[in-house]
């Protein structure tokens, strides 16, 4: 089994047909893909394809481009903006076949350590400790070491962020409630009963199928309502009481408190609507809490409040991640790729993005100085420390109330999970809009999670 097709159990299966087919006709390149060329070089103009998820921070990044590319003439960037599920499926068929469509790729927390090991990442350390101004000693910690393969990085985070609870203190008020700064499910499912109106969620939550989507605040609540994916034998856990417990808890409070169509929403649909007064709370990515408080676009900002993840029998339940930004082993254009990833989490990137777009823009969670910028600090100050104060409470070792055999919060670290997650996320989903019922879907689930669980022993 070569290193490009051990990755097919990751690889959902509309997609392996063709990642088989691209391995037939592709090679892995060598040192980054064939001669590695910088913008400039000989003459040359490069134009480097960068696939990214369409989050509103990376959209900022794609408008400040022509910065750099000001900056380096000879380098252009073409941004291919996907939705996270389509940019996963897209990514991992490219990498996986050894296609080298990407010359840069945002990937996940989950993807880089076990691509790395694969030889489809190029090692960033040389390039960036070769760099005196970049600071790699200024990158979280808690982020690069999910990052990093004996001690070298093969990502370097754009933003990290783990997951608070938002709300709307002007609905919140108005009702008579308030909201304490460590709730639990429990007092989150009676405050979005009360919300709830007819124009009105008393909560959003993420419903569409996969599993970084449905997915990632779901297993947050599995881990505090004491279930797991797998015991510390790979054994699964899918239909386990307390998975079964916190399923049900989040189908019930959709269907009593939520929006309308809850499959059709991720993050973007619950950002929208949170930012329209049309939900009253919304369990998220902390990161969006930058993009409610920009007062150029944020019809609620200054009227939003943060708390931590509401939790069950846990302390904390927020999830730790990062959208990070890699070079393929497979570019013909490595260094001019290195010279655009170092650009775009730079010191300097940060500023700039702060002093063009507005300070709650900057990336968070990426760089420890961000959080020393005074106008940073003023203007991230309803939410800058608590995602901090999270993110450095959260243990990825043993999010939930048992041991667990792999490091991760919201996600599983081994190739096949990504195929796990998002068939056991569709059956989920299909319990969502009463198609079945959460014992069935979890019934199997159970099958699907332990084939892929027999393959660990």
């Amino acid at each position: 089994m070569t290193t490009r097709t051990m990755w097919r159990f990751g690889v959902p299966a509309a997609v392996t047909a063709g990642v088989m087919t691209l391995a037939a006709c592709s090679g892995a390149g060598t040192g980054g893909g064939g001669e590695a060329t910088a913008g400039g070089d000989g003459g040359e103009s490069v134009e480097l394809t960068l696939a990214t998820v369409n989050n509103p921070q990376m959209k900022d990044m794609e408008e400040l481009k022509s910065t750099f590319e000001s900056e380096h003439p000879d380098i252009k960037v073409k941004f291919v903006q996907m939705e996270e599920g389509d940019l996963r499926a897209a990514v991992t068929a490219d990498v996986a076949s050894g296609a080298g469509q990407y010359d840069i790729v945002t990937v996940g927390a989950y993807e880089v350590p076990q691509w790395a090991q694969l030889g489809w990442l190029t090692n960033l350390s040389p390039a960036l400790e070769a760099d005196a101004d970049y600071d790699v000693a200024d990158l979280f910690p808690a982020v690069t070491d999910a990052l990093s393969v004996d001690g070298d990085l093969y990502a370097v985070p754009f933003y990290g962020e783990s997951s608070i609870l938002m709300y709307n203190k002007d609905l919140f008020e108005a009702a008579g409630l308030t909201m304490p700064d460590h709730p639990t499910w429990t007092e989150v499912a009676d405050f979005a009963k009360q919300l709830k109106t007819d124009d009105t969620a008393g909560i959003c939550l993420r419903g569409k199928p996969g599993w970084g989507d449905l997915f990632a605040p779901l297993t947050t609540v599995v881990n505090t309502f004491g279930g797991q994916w797998y015991d510390t034998n790979w054994d699964a856990q899918v239909d386990a009481q307390p998975f079964q417990d916190a399923v049900n808890f989040y189908v019930d409070l959709l269907a009593d408190a939520g929006q309308s169509d809850p499959v059709s929403y991720s993050f973007t649909e619950c950002l929208n609507l949170v930012q329209s007064s049309k939900a009253a709370m919304w369990y998220d990515a902390s990161v969006a809490a930058s993009i409610l408080e920009d007062e150029s676009t944020s019809a609620v900002a200054g009227s939003m409040g943060y708390v931590h993840a509401p939790v069950e029998k846990t302390t904390e339940s927020g999830w730790l991640w990062s959208w990070n930004l890699a070079v393929p082993n497979t570019t013909k254009n490595q260094v001019a790729a290195e010279t655009f990833v170092k650009w775009a989490t730079s010191k300097e990137y940060q500023q700039l993005v702060g002093e063009t777009l507005g300070w709650t823009r900057v990336p968070p969670g990426a760089r420890v100085s961000t959080y020393s910028i005074p106008e940073y600090e003023e203007a991230a100050a309803a939410f800058a420390p608590l995602t901090l104060d999270v993110m450095n409470a959260v243990d990825p070792k043993m999010p939930g109330v048992s041991p667990q055999p792999w490091v991760g919060v919201q996600y599983v670290t081994i190739p096949e999970f990504q195929d796990v997650g998002n068939q056991v996320a569709q059956l989920v989903a299909d319990a969502i809009a009463g198609r079945t019922t959460v014992e069935d879907a979890l019934a199997k689930g159970q099958t699907i999670a332990q084939e892929a669980g027999d393959k660990q022993k």
